[in-house]
Protein backbone atom coordinates (compact mmCIF):
# COMPACT_ATOMS: atom_id res chain seq x y z
CA UNK A 1 0.00 0.00 0.00
CA UNK A 2 1.21 3.51 -0.83
CA UNK A 3 0.47 6.12 1.82
CA UNK A 4 1.36 9.81 1.86
CA UNK A 5 1.53 12.10 4.88
CA UNK A 6 0.71 15.80 5.03
CA UNK A 7 2.05 17.74 8.02
CA UNK A 8 0.84 21.29 8.66
CA UNK A 9 2.73 23.32 11.27
CA UNK A 10 0.00 25.82 12.14
CA UNK A 11 -0.15 28.67 14.62
CA UNK A 12 -2.44 26.86 17.06
CA UNK A 13 -1.14 23.34 16.47
CA UNK A 14 0.41 20.80 14.12
CA UNK A 15 -1.86 18.51 12.12
CA UNK A 16 -0.77 15.32 10.41
CA UNK A 17 -2.96 13.26 8.11
CA UNK A 18 -2.43 10.16 5.98
CA UNK A 19 -4.02 9.54 2.57
CA UNK A 20 -3.90 6.60 0.22
CA UNK A 21 -3.23 6.82 -3.51
CA UNK A 22 -6.84 7.79 -4.23
CA UNK A 23 -6.84 10.65 -1.75
CA UNK A 24 -8.85 8.84 0.90
CA UNK A 25 -8.01 10.09 4.39
CA UNK A 26 -6.87 7.17 6.53
CA UNK A 27 -6.22 9.01 9.79
CA UNK A 28 -5.43 12.44 11.18
CA UNK A 29 -4.19 13.91 14.44
CA UNK A 30 -3.77 17.40 15.86
CA UNK A 31 -1.34 18.44 18.59
CA UNK A 32 -1.58 21.98 19.95
CA UNK A 33 0.96 24.29 21.60
CA UNK A 34 1.12 27.80 23.06
CA UNK A 35 1.83 31.15 21.47
CA UNK A 36 3.72 33.79 23.45
CA UNK A 37 3.16 37.57 23.46
CA UNK A 38 6.00 39.09 25.56
CA UNK A 39 4.88 42.59 24.50
CA UNK A 40 1.73 44.05 22.90
CA UNK A 41 1.48 43.08 19.20
CA UNK A 42 4.43 40.66 19.54
CA UNK A 43 3.88 36.99 18.70
CA UNK A 44 6.39 34.15 19.19
CA UNK A 45 6.55 30.37 19.42
CA UNK A 46 9.10 27.72 20.31
CA UNK A 47 10.30 25.59 17.35
CA UNK A 48 10.83 22.75 19.81
CA UNK A 49 7.07 22.75 20.43
CA UNK A 50 6.51 22.32 16.68
CA UNK A 51 8.90 19.39 16.56
CA UNK A 52 7.40 17.58 19.53
CA UNK A 53 3.91 18.09 18.08
CA UNK A 54 5.11 16.76 14.71
CA UNK A 55 6.60 13.63 16.24
CA UNK A 56 3.55 12.88 18.36
CA UNK A 57 1.02 13.57 15.58
CA UNK A 58 2.90 11.38 13.08
CA UNK A 59 3.23 8.57 15.61
CA UNK A 60 -0.49 8.80 16.38
CA UNK A 61 -1.46 8.72 12.72
CA UNK A 62 0.79 5.73 12.00
CA UNK A 63 -0.75 3.90 14.94
CA UNK A 64 -4.35 4.90 14.20
CA UNK A 65 -4.14 3.92 10.52
CA UNK A 66 -2.20 0.74 11.40
CA UNK A 67 0.53 1.58 8.92
CA UNK A 68 3.61 -0.52 8.31
CA UNK A 69 6.90 1.44 8.15
CA UNK A 70 7.25 0.76 4.42
CA UNK A 71 3.70 1.98 3.63
CA UNK A 72 4.56 5.67 3.89
CA UNK A 73 6.31 6.68 0.67
CA UNK A 74 6.46 10.45 1.01
CA UNK A 75 5.76 13.39 3.31
CA UNK A 76 4.62 16.88 2.36
CA UNK A 77 5.14 19.85 4.67
CA UNK A 78 3.00 22.93 5.13
CA UNK A 79 3.11 25.61 7.78
CA UNK A 80 2.43 29.13 8.92
CA UNK A 81 4.22 31.51 6.59
CA UNK A 82 6.72 34.32 7.31
CA UNK A 83 7.98 32.98 10.66
CA UNK A 84 11.70 33.15 11.46
CA UNK A 85 13.77 30.33 12.93
CA UNK A 86 17.33 31.45 13.74
CA UNK A 87 19.92 28.66 14.04
CA UNK A 88 23.53 28.79 15.21
CA UNK A 89 26.47 26.82 13.79
CA UNK A 90 25.41 23.77 15.81
CA UNK A 91 21.80 23.93 14.53
CA UNK A 92 20.58 25.12 17.92
CA UNK A 93 17.64 27.52 17.97
CA UNK A 94 18.93 30.90 19.14
CA UNK A 95 15.63 32.44 20.28
CA UNK A 96 11.90 31.88 19.94
CA UNK A 97 10.60 32.23 16.39
CA UNK A 98 8.91 35.54 15.52
CA UNK A 99 5.58 34.79 13.81
CA UNK A 100 3.54 36.04 10.86
CA UNK A 101 1.18 38.11 13.03
CA UNK A 102 3.96 39.94 14.90
CA UNK A 103 3.92 43.70 14.34
CA UNK A 104 7.22 44.89 15.85
CA UNK A 105 9.06 45.59 12.58
CA UNK A 106 7.65 48.91 11.36
CA UNK A 107 11.09 50.60 11.35
CA UNK A 108 12.71 47.64 9.60
CA UNK A 109 10.09 47.78 6.84
CA UNK A 110 11.06 51.39 6.29
CA UNK A 111 14.73 50.37 6.29
CA UNK A 112 14.14 47.72 3.61
CA UNK A 113 12.12 50.08 1.44
CA UNK A 114 14.83 52.71 1.65
CA UNK A 115 17.62 50.24 0.90
CA UNK A 116 15.76 49.01 -2.19
CA UNK A 117 15.42 52.54 -3.52
CA UNK A 118 11.77 53.06 -2.65
CA UNK A 119 8.52 51.12 -2.58
CA UNK A 120 8.18 50.84 -6.35
CA UNK A 121 11.73 49.54 -6.76
CA UNK A 122 11.17 47.00 -4.00
CA UNK A 123 8.05 45.69 -5.74
CA UNK A 124 10.07 45.35 -8.95
CA UNK A 125 12.68 43.26 -7.11
CA UNK A 126 10.45 40.91 -5.09
CA UNK A 127 6.89 41.64 -6.35
CA UNK A 128 5.71 42.87 -2.94
CA UNK A 129 6.11 45.83 -0.59
CA UNK A 130 7.68 45.47 2.87
CA UNK A 131 5.11 44.40 5.44
CA UNK A 132 5.59 43.84 9.16
CA UNK A 133 4.56 40.20 8.98
CA UNK A 134 7.19 39.18 6.42
CA UNK A 135 10.44 37.43 7.34
CA UNK A 136 13.01 39.92 6.03
CA UNK A 137 11.99 42.68 8.48
CA UNK A 138 12.28 40.17 11.33
CA UNK A 139 15.86 39.40 10.31
CA UNK A 140 16.74 43.09 10.33
CA UNK A 141 14.95 43.51 13.66
CA UNK A 142 17.19 40.84 15.17
CA UNK A 143 20.26 42.57 13.74
CA UNK A 144 19.13 45.96 15.05
CA UNK A 145 17.82 44.93 18.46
CA UNK A 146 19.57 41.70 19.46
CA UNK A 147 23.02 42.01 17.85
CA UNK A 148 24.56 39.30 20.03
CA UNK A 149 21.95 36.84 18.85
CA UNK A 150 22.38 37.96 15.25
CA UNK A 151 26.12 37.32 15.43
CA UNK A 152 25.37 33.67 16.22
CA UNK A 153 23.11 33.15 13.20
CA UNK A 154 24.24 30.53 10.70
CA UNK A 155 20.91 29.63 9.06
CA UNK A 156 17.46 31.21 8.85
CA UNK A 157 14.51 28.93 8.13
CA UNK A 158 10.74 29.14 7.86
CA UNK A 159 8.66 27.10 10.34
CA UNK A 160 7.93 24.14 8.08
CA UNK A 161 11.52 24.16 6.82
CA UNK A 162 12.85 23.83 10.37
CA UNK A 163 10.76 20.66 10.62
CA UNK A 164 12.21 19.56 7.26
CA UNK A 165 15.73 20.06 8.66
CA UNK A 166 14.90 17.89 11.64
CA UNK A 167 13.37 15.21 9.41
CA UNK A 168 16.07 15.10 6.72
CA UNK A 169 19.06 17.13 7.86
CA UNK A 170 18.65 19.36 4.78
CA UNK A 171 18.47 23.16 4.66
CA UNK A 172 15.78 23.70 2.04
CA UNK A 173 12.62 25.60 1.23
CA UNK A 174 10.25 25.86 -1.71
CA UNK A 175 8.95 28.68 -3.86
CA UNK A 176 5.51 29.37 -2.36
CA UNK A 177 6.66 29.77 1.26
CA UNK A 178 9.92 31.50 0.31
CA UNK A 179 7.88 34.11 -1.60
CA UNK A 180 6.60 35.39 1.75
CA UNK A 181 10.05 36.13 3.10
CA UNK A 182 10.37 39.27 0.92
CA UNK A 183 13.76 37.98 -0.24
CA UNK A 184 12.71 35.91 -3.27
CA UNK A 185 12.76 37.08 -6.86
CA UNK A 186 9.22 35.82 -7.42
CA UNK A 187 9.47 36.09 -11.21
CA UNK A 188 12.71 34.06 -11.35
CA UNK A 189 11.61 31.73 -8.49
CA UNK A 190 14.93 32.02 -6.63
CA UNK A 191 16.62 34.27 -4.05
CA UNK A 192 16.99 37.92 -5.02
CA UNK A 193 20.72 38.38 -4.77
CA UNK A 194 20.24 42.06 -5.61
CA UNK A 195 18.00 42.75 -2.61
CA UNK A 196 20.08 40.53 -0.33
CA UNK A 197 23.11 42.60 -1.33
CA UNK A 198 21.33 45.86 -0.59
CA UNK A 199 20.34 44.52 2.85
CA UNK A 200 23.84 43.09 3.51
CA UNK A 201 22.47 39.58 4.02
CA UNK A 202 24.43 36.56 2.83
CA UNK A 203 22.53 34.13 0.58
CA UNK A 204 24.15 31.29 2.56
CA UNK A 205 21.81 32.09 5.45
CA UNK A 206 19.02 30.46 3.46
CA UNK A 207 18.25 26.98 2.16
CA UNK A 208 18.10 25.78 -1.43
CA UNK A 209 14.85 26.69 -3.20
CA UNK A 210 12.78 23.87 -4.74
CA UNK A 211 9.48 23.60 -6.58
CA UNK A 212 6.73 22.37 -4.27
CA UNK A 213 6.51 18.77 -5.50
CA UNK A 214 10.28 18.21 -5.73
CA UNK A 215 11.98 15.76 -3.39
CA UNK A 216 14.19 17.66 -0.91
CA UNK A 217 15.59 14.69 1.03
CA UNK A 218 14.94 11.40 2.82
CA UNK A 219 14.22 10.75 6.48
CA UNK A 220 17.35 10.24 8.53
CA UNK A 221 17.80 6.84 10.16
CA UNK A 222 17.25 8.30 13.63
CA UNK A 223 14.04 10.09 12.68
CA UNK A 224 12.69 7.16 10.67
CA UNK A 225 13.04 4.93 13.73
CA UNK A 226 11.45 7.58 15.97
CA UNK A 227 8.41 7.97 13.69
CA UNK A 228 8.00 4.28 12.81
CA UNK A 229 8.87 4.83 9.14
CA UNK A 230 11.83 4.03 6.87
CA UNK A 231 14.69 5.99 5.31
CA UNK A 232 13.10 5.29 1.89
CA UNK A 233 10.43 7.85 2.80
CA UNK A 234 11.07 11.11 0.95
CA UNK A 235 10.11 14.65 1.95
CA UNK A 236 8.90 16.95 -0.82
CA UNK A 237 9.06 20.74 -0.90
CA UNK A 238 5.47 21.22 0.23
CA UNK A 239 4.00 24.71 0.47
CA UNK A 240 3.22 27.65 2.70
CA UNK A 241 -0.15 27.17 4.39
CA UNK A 242 -2.03 29.45 2.01
CA UNK A 243 -0.76 27.75 -1.16
CA UNK A 244 -1.14 24.34 0.48
CA UNK A 245 -4.74 25.13 1.42
CA UNK A 246 -5.40 26.23 -2.15
CA UNK A 247 -3.99 22.94 -3.45
CA UNK A 248 -6.24 21.14 -0.99
CA UNK A 249 -9.16 23.09 -2.47
CA UNK A 250 -8.17 22.29 -6.05
CA UNK A 251 -7.20 25.85 -6.94
CA UNK A 252 -4.80 24.74 -9.65
CA UNK A 253 -6.29 26.33 -12.77
CA UNK A 254 -7.37 29.69 -14.15
CA UNK A 255 -10.59 31.26 -12.89
CA UNK A 256 -10.68 29.48 -9.52
CA UNK A 257 -10.43 31.47 -6.29
CA UNK A 258 -10.43 30.17 -2.74
CA UNK A 259 -11.70 32.09 0.24
CA UNK A 260 -10.59 30.79 3.61
CA UNK A 261 -11.84 32.03 6.96
CA UNK A 262 -9.69 30.67 9.75
CA UNK A 263 -7.90 32.72 12.39
CA UNK A 264 -6.89 34.92 9.48
CA UNK A 265 -8.77 35.26 6.21
CA UNK A 266 -7.25 34.58 2.82
CA UNK A 267 -8.41 35.30 -0.72
CA UNK A 268 -6.25 33.27 -3.09
CA UNK A 269 -6.44 33.22 -6.88
CA UNK A 270 -4.44 31.20 -9.41
CA UNK A 271 -2.54 32.92 -12.23
CA UNK A 272 -0.75 31.44 -15.26
CA UNK A 273 1.41 34.57 -15.42
CA UNK A 274 3.09 36.70 -12.81
CA UNK A 275 0.99 39.80 -12.13
CA UNK A 276 1.72 42.44 -9.53
CA UNK A 277 -0.38 45.22 -8.12
CA UNK A 278 1.62 48.45 -8.65
CA UNK A 279 0.05 49.81 -5.46
CA UNK A 280 1.26 46.80 -3.46
CA UNK A 281 -2.15 46.14 -1.92
CA UNK A 282 -2.04 42.36 -2.44
CA UNK A 283 0.68 39.70 -2.48
CA UNK A 284 2.09 38.14 -5.62
CA UNK A 285 3.74 34.82 -4.76
CA UNK A 286 4.87 31.66 -6.52
CA UNK A 287 2.16 29.01 -6.47
CA UNK A 288 2.74 25.43 -5.36
CA UNK A 289 1.88 24.51 -8.96
CA UNK A 290 5.12 24.14 -10.90
CA UNK A 291 5.96 27.30 -12.83
CA UNK A 292 2.75 29.14 -11.84
CA UNK A 293 1.87 32.03 -9.54
CA UNK A 294 -0.91 33.21 -7.28
CA UNK A 295 -2.20 36.49 -5.93
CA UNK A 296 -3.38 36.70 -2.36
CA UNK A 297 -5.10 39.10 -0.03
CA UNK A 298 -5.02 38.62 3.74
CA UNK A 299 -7.27 39.74 6.58
CA UNK A 300 -5.26 39.24 9.76
CA UNK A 301 -8.22 38.77 12.12
CA UNK A 302 -11.04 37.01 10.25
CA UNK A 303 -12.38 34.07 12.24
CA UNK A 304 -10.13 35.51 14.94
CA UNK A 305 -12.47 38.48 15.19
CA UNK A 306 -15.47 36.27 15.94
CA UNK A 307 -13.36 34.22 18.35
CA UNK A 308 -12.33 37.42 20.15
CA UNK A 309 -15.97 38.53 20.41
CA UNK A 310 -17.04 35.15 21.79
CA UNK A 311 -14.25 35.02 24.36
CA UNK A 312 -14.26 38.67 25.41
CA UNK A 313 -17.98 39.45 25.43
CA UNK A 314 -19.92 36.20 25.65
CA UNK A 315 -18.46 34.22 28.53
CA UNK A 316 -21.89 33.41 29.95
CA UNK A 317 -22.77 31.77 26.65
CA UNK A 318 -20.38 28.87 27.27
CA UNK A 319 -22.46 27.56 30.17
CA UNK A 320 -25.64 27.74 28.10
CA UNK A 321 -23.96 25.98 25.19
CA UNK A 322 -22.66 23.19 27.45
CA UNK A 323 -26.10 22.71 28.96
CA UNK A 324 -27.68 22.44 25.50
CA UNK A 325 -24.74 20.37 24.20
CA UNK A 326 -24.06 22.67 21.27
CA UNK A 327 -21.22 24.97 20.29
CA UNK A 328 -21.27 28.56 21.55
CA UNK A 329 -20.69 29.68 17.95
CA UNK A 330 -24.00 28.04 16.98
CA UNK A 331 -25.82 30.16 19.56
CA UNK A 332 -24.15 33.33 18.30
CA UNK A 333 -24.91 32.44 14.69
CA UNK A 334 -28.57 31.87 15.54
CA UNK A 335 -28.77 35.36 17.04
CA UNK A 336 -27.06 36.83 13.97
CA UNK A 337 -29.54 35.09 11.66
CA UNK A 338 -32.41 36.94 13.39
CA UNK A 339 -30.79 40.26 12.45
CA UNK A 340 -31.43 42.03 9.11
CA UNK A 341 -28.67 42.09 6.48
CA UNK A 342 -26.53 45.18 7.01
CA UNK A 343 -26.99 44.91 10.80
CA UNK A 344 -29.23 48.00 10.67
CA UNK A 345 -26.37 50.38 10.02
CA UNK A 346 -23.79 48.78 12.30
CA UNK A 347 -20.30 48.25 10.85
CA UNK A 348 -17.34 46.30 12.21
CA UNK A 349 -13.77 46.95 11.09
CA UNK A 350 -11.82 43.69 11.69
CA UNK A 351 -8.43 45.28 12.33
CA UNK A 352 -7.79 43.69 15.72
CA UNK A 353 -4.22 42.78 14.74
CA UNK A 354 -3.57 45.68 12.41
CA UNK A 355 -4.33 44.89 8.79
CA UNK A 356 -2.61 43.45 5.74
CA UNK A 357 -4.89 43.83 2.69
CA UNK A 358 -5.44 46.34 1.23
CA UNK A 359 -4.10 48.82 3.78
CA UNK A 360 -0.85 47.24 5.02
CA UNK A 361 -1.34 49.17 8.24
CA UNK A 362 0.00 47.75 11.53
CA UNK A 363 -1.59 50.70 13.38
CA UNK A 364 -5.16 49.91 12.27
CA UNK A 365 -7.50 48.96 15.11
CA UNK A 366 -10.77 47.07 15.27
CA UNK A 367 -13.95 48.96 16.00
CA UNK A 368 -17.74 48.98 15.84
CA UNK A 369 -19.20 52.04 14.11
CA UNK A 370 -22.84 53.01 14.13
CA UNK A 371 -23.98 51.57 17.48
CA UNK A 372 -27.39 52.70 18.75
CA UNK A 373 -29.69 51.71 21.59
CA UNK A 374 -31.62 49.58 19.09
CA UNK A 375 -28.71 47.20 18.54
CA UNK A 376 -28.36 43.93 20.45
CA UNK A 377 -25.85 41.09 20.53
CA UNK A 378 -27.22 39.58 17.34
CA UNK A 379 -26.43 42.82 15.51
CA UNK A 380 -22.89 42.78 16.90
CA UNK A 381 -22.28 39.19 15.81
CA UNK A 382 -23.70 39.73 12.32
CA UNK A 383 -21.69 42.92 11.87
CA UNK A 384 -18.50 41.02 12.76
CA UNK A 385 -19.27 38.39 10.12
CA UNK A 386 -20.17 41.06 7.59
CA UNK A 387 -17.12 43.19 8.36
CA UNK A 388 -14.76 40.25 7.88
CA UNK A 389 -16.46 39.41 4.58
CA UNK A 390 -16.27 43.03 3.42
CA UNK A 391 -12.54 42.93 4.11
CA UNK A 392 -12.24 39.82 1.91
CA UNK A 393 -14.20 41.53 -0.86
CA UNK A 394 -11.53 44.24 -0.88
CA UNK A 395 -9.15 41.58 -2.23
CA UNK A 396 -11.66 40.19 -4.73
CA UNK A 397 -12.24 43.64 -6.21
CA UNK A 398 -8.48 44.18 -6.58
CA UNK A 399 -8.05 40.83 -8.39
CA UNK A 400 -10.80 41.68 -10.81
CA UNK A 401 -9.37 45.16 -11.31
CA UNK A 402 -6.08 43.57 -12.41
CA UNK A 403 -7.92 41.56 -15.04
CA UNK A 404 -7.72 38.20 -13.27
CA UNK A 405 -10.83 36.12 -14.05
CA UNK A 406 -12.81 34.73 -11.13
CA UNK A 407 -15.31 32.15 -12.35
CA UNK A 408 -15.67 30.04 -9.22
CA UNK A 409 -15.23 30.74 -5.50
CA UNK A 410 -14.37 27.82 -3.21
CA UNK A 411 -14.87 28.35 0.51
CA UNK A 412 -12.81 26.66 3.22
CA UNK A 413 -11.74 27.11 6.82
CA UNK A 414 -13.96 27.36 9.86
CA UNK A 415 -16.12 30.01 8.21
CA UNK A 416 -17.09 27.61 5.42
CA UNK A 417 -18.66 25.21 7.91
CA UNK A 418 -21.34 27.78 8.74
CA UNK A 419 -24.11 27.81 6.12
CA UNK A 420 -25.04 31.28 7.33
CA UNK A 421 -21.52 32.67 6.85
CA UNK A 422 -21.28 31.00 3.43
CA UNK A 423 -24.48 32.82 2.48
CA UNK A 424 -23.03 36.14 3.66
CA UNK A 425 -19.98 35.46 1.49
CA UNK A 426 -22.10 34.68 -1.57
CA UNK A 427 -24.16 37.84 -1.01
CA UNK A 428 -21.17 40.13 -0.39
CA UNK A 429 -19.12 38.70 -3.27
CA UNK A 430 -22.13 38.60 -5.57
CA UNK A 431 -21.13 35.13 -6.78
CA UNK A 432 -21.95 31.50 -6.10
CA UNK A 433 -19.78 29.99 -3.37
CA UNK A 434 -19.03 26.25 -3.39
CA UNK A 435 -17.49 23.82 -0.93
CA UNK A 436 -15.64 20.60 -1.68
CA UNK A 437 -15.46 17.08 -0.31
CA UNK A 438 -12.28 17.65 1.71
CA UNK A 439 -12.15 19.99 4.72
CA UNK A 440 -8.58 19.14 5.70
CA UNK A 441 -6.97 22.20 4.07
CA UNK A 442 -3.18 22.59 3.99
CA UNK A 443 -2.34 19.12 5.34
CA UNK A 444 -4.38 17.50 2.57
CA UNK A 445 -2.82 19.79 -0.04
CA UNK A 446 0.75 18.85 0.85
CA UNK A 447 -0.18 15.17 1.12
CA UNK A 448 -1.24 15.45 -2.54
CA UNK A 449 2.08 17.15 -3.35
CA UNK A 450 3.83 14.24 -1.62
CA UNK A 451 1.88 11.82 -3.82
CA UNK A 452 3.00 13.72 -6.93
CA UNK A 453 6.60 13.79 -5.73
CA UNK A 454 6.51 10.03 -5.17
CA UNK A 455 5.18 9.42 -8.70
CA UNK A 456 1.59 8.50 -7.80
CA UNK A 457 0.36 11.27 -10.14
CA UNK A 458 2.14 12.98 -13.01
CA UNK A 459 1.32 16.48 -11.72
CA UNK A 460 -0.73 18.28 -9.08
CA UNK A 461 -3.55 19.09 -11.52
CA UNK A 462 -4.08 15.37 -12.11
CA UNK A 463 -3.98 14.69 -8.37
CA UNK A 464 -6.60 17.35 -7.61
CA UNK A 465 -8.89 16.24 -10.43
CA UNK A 466 -8.82 12.68 -9.13
CA UNK A 467 -9.49 13.49 -5.48
CA UNK A 468 -11.44 16.78 -5.14
CA UNK A 469 -15.17 17.16 -5.86
CA UNK A 470 -17.71 19.97 -5.32
CA UNK A 471 -20.37 18.98 -2.78
CA UNK A 472 -22.35 22.15 -1.95
CA UNK A 473 -23.32 25.38 -3.70
CA UNK A 474 -24.56 28.63 -2.16
CA UNK A 475 -26.09 31.17 -4.52
CA UNK A 476 -26.30 34.90 -3.75
CA UNK A 477 -29.64 36.40 -2.79
CA UNK A 478 -30.06 39.39 -5.09
CA UNK A 479 -31.94 41.56 -2.56
CA UNK A 480 -29.27 41.01 0.08
CA UNK A 481 -26.52 41.53 -2.49
CA UNK A 482 -27.97 44.97 -3.21
CA UNK A 483 -27.87 45.87 0.50
CA UNK A 484 -24.21 44.85 0.72
CA UNK A 485 -23.30 46.65 -2.50
CA UNK A 486 -24.64 49.84 -0.91
CA UNK A 487 -22.82 49.19 2.38
CA UNK A 488 -19.44 48.37 0.85
CA UNK A 489 -18.42 51.97 -0.03
CA UNK A 490 -19.30 53.09 3.51
CA UNK A 491 -17.18 50.29 4.95
CA UNK A 492 -14.22 51.44 2.84
CA UNK A 493 -14.69 55.10 3.75
CA UNK A 494 -14.55 54.31 7.48
CA UNK A 495 -10.91 53.20 7.30
CA UNK A 496 -9.94 56.36 5.44
CA UNK A 497 -11.76 58.48 8.00
CA UNK A 498 -10.08 56.76 10.97
CA UNK A 499 -6.60 56.12 9.59
CA UNK A 500 -4.85 59.07 11.23
CA UNK A 501 -6.59 58.47 14.55
CA UNK A 502 -5.46 54.83 14.47
CA UNK A 503 -1.88 56.09 14.49
CA UNK A 504 -2.56 58.40 17.42
CA UNK A 505 -4.26 55.60 19.37
CA UNK A 506 -1.37 53.19 18.76
CA UNK A 507 1.06 55.49 20.56
CA UNK A 508 -0.99 55.54 23.75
Amino acid sequence: MSVFLGIDIGTSGTKTLAIDGKGKILASNLQDYPCYAPKPLWSEQSPEDWWQATVKSVQNVVKKAKLKPCDVKAIGLSGQMHGSVFLDKNDKVIRKAILWNDQRTVKECEEITSAAGGRNELIKLVSNPALTGFTAPKILWLRNNEPRNFEKVKKILLPKDEIRRRLTGEYATEVSDASGMLLLDVAARNWSKELLGKLKLDVDYFGKVYESEDVTGNLTAEVAKLLGLTTDCVVVGGAGDCAAGAIGNGVVGEGILSTSIGTSGVMFVYSDEIKTDPLGRIHTFCHAVRGKWHLMGVTLAAGGSLQWFRNAVCQELFATARKRKIDAYDLLTYEAEQTPAGSEGLFFLPYLSGERTPHADPFARGCFVGLTLAHNRGHLVRSVMEGVTFSLRDSLDIFEGLGIPVKQIRASGGGSKSAFWRQIQADVFGQKVVTINSEEGPAFGVALLAAVGAGEYKNIQEACKATIKIVKETKPDQKTKKIYDQAMPIYRDLYAALKENFKKISTK
